[in-house]
């Protein structure tokens, strides 16, 4: 380690490269002096808005040709009408706002813009691929961001996010040392673009952790509608030892399931592999596609952020949305988006209490969260707090201060806490140390 600050881009979806990024995050802010179009701003289910109505917004793509996350703001309305019909919080109900990013740098800008337009006291359980755009108008206008999902460096960088995961960098690290006692050699499959260039790091640094060979590292088109070169490759690394099963990675973000469907094809002509890869690439819902025992997942390692969706301290959120979302098909228990929203609300609920009968303005919950507020979520993370600059500024994280990942296994096509590899039988296990140690540049 030298010291110096660095900084990584940690999402692995289409990007643009720098300069474009930079004209569409200026060109964002100029274009969003009327806000209103192309938001989609809903008000949520408030029971009563007015001067008692403490009013946040919840943001998330819908409807598009890649990543979407419907369940998010959608879980965020069932937690409003769920504290609204128990009285509120400090007898303040709850007002949530939903805007649809689009997957678009300049609707991303329109979403935090109409933020501050509307007042709103923070933004809470969000996701969005375009933390240039939407940082700069929150900062100008004061507003807290609370538990994104851990998408882009922005995240773990802006002194006004509150992340509540470690993001794709513990994934991948986490995932890295997993395989790393489990594993003979492992390929990686990864974008080739500049995001995709910082994935074999992380993935490395939990290898080397675990005494492993660092990763091959394979190359493919994120734009690609079949993988099968990149498959057979990938797969002919992974078997050329004959003395210890070998190992894939497939971190292609949304293009997972694509690379898979080549992959489920060429694997029959090699020997046997174990898969690995990180929840938001696969979940339940995909395991259940694809042929769920039966299925190419099967066996496999898949890193996480909180507990299996049937761990018991999930049961209150599930109460939640029987309660009040009750045959919300876009509302999945399992799914990281509506569980990072849930823990994200879990948040601001303790601020609230926090401030108590005080004003609930931005600056106020932003100086509750700064003020050392220490946040119990039932044991789904580590009880969260945000100093200045966390454990991990010296490589480009100072807002990540929870590192903590859990490993599950697909076993007869479900996905169950993993008892060996990394965190035992506890489940859990701290990447800190481990991401201190990466080499990032």
């Amino acid at each position: 380690m030298t010291g110096r600050r660095r900084t990584i881009s940690t999402f692995l979806h289409p990007t643009s490269r720098p300069g474009r990024a930079t004209a569409l995050a200026a060109g964002a802010v100029a274009l969003c002096a009327s806000l209103t179009a192309g938001c989609g701003v809903i008000p949520g289910a408030t029971g009563g808005s007015g001067d008692d109505a403490v009013k946040v917004m919840t943001w998330a793509p819908e409807d598009t040709n890649s990543t979407n996350k419907p369940g998010m703001p959608a879980m965020a309305l069932a937690y409003a009408k769920w504290i609204n019909a128990h009285g509120g919080i400090n007898g303040h109900k709850l007002q949530v706002l939903t805007c649809n990013d689009r997957n678009d740098a300049v609707d991303a800008a329109k979403c935090a813009r109409r933020a501050a337009d509307e007042n709103v006291v923070a933004v809470v359980g969000s996701y969005s691929q375009f933390g240039d755009s939407y940082l700069a108008p929150l900062e100008g206008a004061g507003i807290p961001y609370i538990g994104g999902y851990g998408v882009t460096n922005a995240e773990f960088t802006g002194q006004m996010s509150y992340p509540v995961n470690g993001g794709q960098p513990a994934l991948l690290a986490g995932l890295g040392k997993a395989l790393g006692a489990a594993c003979g050699t492992v390929s990686l499959v990864r974008p080739d673009s500049i995001a995709g260039d910082e994935l074999p790091v992380l993935l490395d640094s939990g290898l080397k952790a675990a005494g492993h060979a660092t990763a091959d590292d394979h190359l493919a088109a994120e734009d690609a509608t079949e993988y099968s070169d990149p498959s057979d490759h990938a797969l002919a690394d992974a078997t050329k030892s004959a003395l210890k099963k070998g190992c894939v990675v497939p971190a292609l973000g949304d293009r997972t399931d694509t690379f898979m469907d080549s992959f489920r094809r060429a694997r029959e002509t090699y020997p046997a592999v174990r898969l690995g890869t990180v929840l938001g690439s696969v979940d339940q819902t995909v395991i259940n596609a694809t042929g769920g025992a039966g299925g190419p997942y099967e066996g496999a390692y898949i890193t996480g952020w909180y507990p299996p969706a049937s761990d018991a301290r999930w049961d209150t959120m599930k109460k939640v949305i029987n309660e009040e979302a009750f045959g919300d098909n876009r509302i999945d228990p399992a799914d990281a988006g509506v569980q990072t929203t849930w823990i994200a609300y879990t948040v601001l609920k303790a601020v609230l209490e926090k401030i108590g009968d005080g004003d609930v303005t931005a600056d106020s919950v932003r100086h509750a969260l700064d003020g050392g507020l220490r946040v119990s979520t039932g044991g789904l993370t580590p009880t969260l707090q945000w100093p200045y600059e966390g454990k991990l500024a010296s490589v480009g994280f100072p807002r990540m201060v929870n590192a903590d990942v859990t490993l599950q296994v697909v076993q007869d096509g479900q996905l169950v806490a993993a008892r060996t590899g990394i965190g035992g039988r506890r489940g859990i296990s701290d990447m800190t140390d481990t991401l201190d140690g990466a080499d990032v540049q």
